[in-house]
C-alpha cells in the first residue's frame, strides 16, 4: 500500500516496476477501497464527464453566477478566439482557457463540477485533459488514467501541505491544482515518473505565496480568472520537464516550503475576504452589492 507522504515515493514506485504513476496509483486505491481496478476506472470515466458537462454549462451564452457579480467568460473567450484566430495564444491554448473558465462558472452558478482537488480549483484540470482530448491528442482511456496520476499528486500534496485555501491560501487550491495537472500532462505525453515529479515542483514554485482573498467571499473573483493562470502555469511547466528542465528544488521540498508560507500567511489572506482583493475600494462595493451592509 501506498502512504502518499511523499512524491518521491509514488515516483520509486512507478520507476522500480516500469510502469506510469497512474497505474500504480489506480491498482493501490482499488485494493484500499476493495473494488477492482475495473470499477475504479469507471467510476473515474465518470468525473471525466462531469467535466465536459461542466464545460458544456459554464460555456454557454448567458451564463451567471448565483451573486450576479461574474458570468459569460467561458462563452466570450471561445468567441475571441473565433474571432481573432485563436488570440496570442493561439487556439488550443484559448479554448482550454474558454474551458477553465467556464468550470470555474459552472461551479459559481451552483453547477456540477468535479473538486480537483477543490471548487476554487476546478476548471484548472478538466480544461487541460479535455482540450488534449478535443485536439485527438490523446484517447479517452488515458485521460482517464491521467485522472489518477493527478490524484495521487493531489493526496501527497494535501497530506504534506494543503489543498485549502483556509488553511494555505490559494497556493494550496489553483497552485495545487496546477501542480496536480502539470504531472498529469507529463504522462500523457509519455515522459518519466520523474519528469512528472518535476512538473508538481515547477508549477508549485511557481505560485508559492499565492494569497486566497476571495471578493465578498465567493469563489468568483479573482478565483475564475486563477484557473486560467493555473492552467497556463500547468502547460509551462509540463513542458518544462518534457525538455529535461528539472526543477532543481525536489518536489517534497517545495511542498514543505509551501506548507511553511502558508503557516505565515495572515489570516486576513486566507479565505477569509479580509485582505488583499478583497478588502480594495472596489472589492468592498462589490461585497455590499451582493449583501448590503452584512460583512
Amino acid at each position: 500500500m501506498l502512504r502518499y507522504e511523499s512524491v518521491s515515493e509514488l515516483v520509486a514506485a512507478a520507476r522500480d516496476r516500469g510502469v506510469r504513476i497512474s497505474d500504480v496509483v489506480l491498482e493501490d486505491q482499488a485494493a484500499v477501497m476493495e473494488k477492482t481496478p475495473l470499477e475504479l476506472f469507471e467510476k473515474m470515466e465518470i468525473d471525466l464527464q462531469v467535466m465536459r458537462s461542466a464545460i458544456a454549462d459554464g460555456e454557454r451564452e448567458g451564463q451567471r453566477s448565483m451573486s450576479g457579480l461574474t458570468g459569460g467568460e467561458g462563452f466570450r473567450m471561445n468567441r475571441y478566439v473565433a474571432e481573432k484566430d485563436g488570440g496570442l495564444c493561439g487556439p488550443f491554448l484559448g479554448r482550454a482557457m474558454a474551458h477553465a473558465l467556464a468550470v470555474a462558472g459552472c461551479n459559481a452558478s451552483m453547477g456540477r463540477i468535479v473538486a480537483a482537488p477543490t471548487a476554487g480549483s476546478c476548471g484548472i484540470l478538466p480544461g487541460c485533459l479535455i482540450s488534449l482530448l478535443e485536439e485527438g491528442r490523446i484517447q479517452e482511456r488515458e485521460a482517464v488514467m491521467a485522472m489518477f496520476t493527478a490524484g495521487g499528486f493531489g493526496m501527497v500534496i494535501a497530506g504534506r501541505a494543503s489543498i485549502a485555501g483556509a488553511q494555505g491560501g490559494c497556493q494550496a487550491e489553483c497552485g495545487s491544482a496546477a501542480a496536480m495537472a502539470a504531472a498529469a500532462l507529463v504522462e500523457l505525453m509519455g515522459g518519466t515518473p520523474d519528469q512528472c515529479a518535476d512538473a508538481c515542483a515547477i508549477a508549485i514554485a511557481s505560485q508559492m505565496g499565492l494569497v486566497c482573498d476571495p471578493v465578498a467571499g465567493l469563489v468568483e473573483i479573482p478565483c475564475i480568472k486563477r484557473n486560467v493562470s493555473g492552467l497556463m502555469i500547468a502547460f509551462s511547466s509540463a513542458d518544462l520537464a518534457l525538455a529535461g528542465v528539472e526543477a532543481r528544488i525536489p518536489a517534497d521540498e517545495c511542498l514543505d516550503a509551501m506548507r511553511e508560507v502558508g503557516d505565515a500567511l495572515p489570516a486576513s489572506l486566507k479565505e477569509t475576504a479580509g485582505g488583499g482583493l478583497a478588502a480594495t475600494p472596489t472589492g468592498r462595493r462589490l461585497q455590499e452589492q451582493v449583501f448590503g451592509g452584512e460583512k
